[in-house]
């Protein structure tokens, strides 16, 4: 009996990938919507006496802030949709862009003078603060040199890597604007170990600054101003009625707001004791009218954003996200670090808004864009695979 063993076929299978992307961090979106709200709320407390006075609109900041919100949350919006692996594409545009721009501050008309410094570009009759933009550009251009070789600086070509960095640091120091200088060196730093840098380097780098800073002290170097700045740091009664008044005057903001302050609207300083309250020492305007449980708020927020920023970070899958997360995070973090510091007199005098809260288009603006590519970051993306028959 011829037997015949029968054969079953089997069914075609398929390996199907899909790519399913959550959504982006909803607490670093609540906490930055704090953020804004506590700006529009402290830029109209402290400029409305002076347009008033002037006989001007009171919400007269308020609505060139609002604009620049506006323009602010679009960039938001995009970069929050836009693929963040796609930005390495935009290195060379980005920095060339930033390049002219500080350019054009630095030697030509269309720089504009402000308390002395030129950092500021009238276009159109919209002015811009081109060395705010370089803050993104630099974290741009950092994870994309990071993002393969983080030993670059043991290498030849590390000169040519960082050429344009070293441009743009040496252009925004012309205007001047050391603060800037500062961040975006701090930020450098930060991503450069974040990356698996060498600590031997790093703490030879840390070495240096400190000898080029004696040396600068001891030679001249440091200009007149910002040596004074260090002294009236140190000693603000010695000239209260000239170079230590402001910082004299927003001590006396702090002092008066006590524990829970005197209530929204009800600053004295701002009433021409304070000059730039609405921006370099908003802070202090803010500590005035809700006191210190006002400023352990605004600190909390901001902790806030940079835990979830470097959670960000830790969860991405990618080297190139991570460098991008850690360097957004800390750039922001450390400026409104800065600019706090300024205000209680735990730094000396900077030039440094307060992210999302001080007046100033080109800074919100930014750290909107910023925030968009750190929230795009944080989408999970999850590739699913199932079998189709």
């Amino acid at each position: 009996m011829s037997y015949q063993r029968s054969s079953r076929r089997e069914p075609n299978k398929e390996n199907i990938q899909s790519v399913i992307i959550s959504a982006p961090d909803k607490t670093l979106l609540i906490v930055v919507t704090f953020l804004v709200v506590i700006g529009f709320l402290a830029i109209f407390s402290a400029t409305a006496p002076k347009c008033l006075d002037e006989g001007g609109n009171p919400l007269q900041f308020v609505i060139k802030q609002l604009l620049c919100f506006v323009a602010g949350f679009f960039g938001l919006k995009f970069f929050m949709n836009y693929d963040y692996k796609k930005l390495v594409d935009w290195n060379v545009v980005v920095m060339v862009t930033i390049l002219v721009m500080l350019f054009l501050v630095d030697f030509t008309p269309l720089g504009v003078v402000v308390n002395g410094a030129k950092r500021w570009i009238n276009i159109a009759g919209f002015q811009l603060q081109p060395s705010e933009f370089a803050k993104p550009a630099v974290v741009l251009l950092l994870a994309g040199i990071f993002r393969k070789d983080a030993e670059l600086f043991d290498q030849d070509k590390w000169v040519w890597a960082f050429l344009p960095i070293i441009a743009m640091v040496g252009l925004i120091l012309i205007q001047p604007n050391l603060s800037m200088v500062i961040l975006l060196g701090m930020t450098t730093i930060v991503m450069y170990m974040a990356a698996g840098g060498s600590v031997k380097l790093f703490f030879t780098a840390i070495g240096g600054l400190v000898v080029a800073a004696f040396t600068g002290l001891a030679t001249g170097l440091i200009r007149p101003y910002q040596m004074q700045r260090i002294v009236t740091w140190l000693h603000p009664e010695a000239d209260p009625l000239g170079a230590g008044y402001n910082i004299i005057q927003s001590l006396i903001a702090f002092a008066s707001g006590g524990l829970s302050g005197v209530g929204f609207g009800g600053s004295i300083q701002k009433l021409s004791y304070l000059p730039e309250c609405h921006t370099d020492f908003i802070f202090a305007i803010i500590a005035e009218e809700w006191g210190f449980l006002g400023c352990l708020l605004i600190i909390g927020l901001f902790f806030t954003f940079m835990q979830r920023g470097f959670v960000i970070a830790t969860r991405c899958p990618d080297m190139y996200g991570k460098l991008l997360a850690i360097g957004i995070t800390f750039s922001i973090g450390f400026q409104a670090f800065m600019n706090m510091s300024v205000a209680s007199s735990f730094l000396p005098t900077t030039g440094v808004p307060l992210p999302f809260i001080s007046y100033g288009g080109s800074s919100l603006i930014v750290s909107m864009i910023m925030v968009g590519i750190l929230l795009n970051i944080s989408k999970k993306r999850i590739k699913k695979i199932r079998n189709r028959f």
